[in-house]
C-alpha cells in the first residue's frame, strides 16, 4: 500500500513538468480585437474584461490552481473551445455577417443567463452580471446591430 501511494504521488509530481502553452497576451491589445474596431463604453468594456476575456480572448488571467496538473490541461482545453466560438481579440478579422451574429448570439447568451458560464463564476465570483449589467450589454449590443444596419 505504501508502495502505491508512493507511486501516485510520484506520477503527480511528474505530470506538474508537462504545462500547456498559456493564452497570454502580455498587455499586447491586436488592432483586431473588439476594442479597437469598436468605441466600448468602460462598463462594456469592464464587463467584457472581467466575465469574457479570460476564455474568449488572447488574454486570459490565470490563477493559481491552473499551473497544477491535471487542473491546468483542463483549463486549457476550456479556453480552446471559448477561444474557437468567439474571439473577443479576434474581432477585427470576422466578416461583417459574422460579427452580427456573434453579437446576437451574445445577447441571447446573456439574456438567458448562459454567460458567464456558472463552473466559471462559481470559482470567479467577480465574473458574475448583475441583471443591470446584463440590460447595459444588450442595450449597447442592440445599438451596435442598429448601426450596423445603417
Amino acid at each position: 500500500m505504501k508502495n502505491i501511494l508512493l507511486g501516485f504521488v510520484l506520477i503527480f509530481l511528474l505530470i506538474q513538468i508537462i504545462q500547456p502553452a498559456r493564452n497570454i497576451d502580455y498587455g499586447q491589445v491586436p488592432s483586431t480585437d473588439i476594442s479597437k474596431v469598436y468605441k466600448l463604453p468602460e462598463n462594456v468594456q469592464s464587463v467584457l474584461t472581467t466575465s469574457c476575456y479570460d476564455c474568449h480572448s488572447n488574454s486570459t488571467h490565470y490563477p493559481f490552481y491552473s499551473y497544477i496538473q491535471p487542473l491546468s490541461y483542463y483549463l486549457e482545453k476550456h479556453i480552446k473551445k471559448g477561444k474557437e466560438e468567439l474571439n473577443f481579440s479576434e474581432w477585427g478579422s470576422y466578416s461583417h455577417r459574422k460579427q452580427t451574429n456573434k453579437l446576437e448570439s451574445i445577447a441571447n447568451q446573456i439574456q438567458q443567463k448562459k454567460m458567464p458560464l456558472s463552473s466559471y463564476t462559481y470559482l470567479h465570483p467577480e465574473a458574475k452580471l448583475s441583471e443591470k449589467q446584463r440590460g447595459e450589454m444588450v442595450r449597447w449590443i442592440e445599438q451596435m446591430q442598429a448601426e450596423n444596419k445603417k
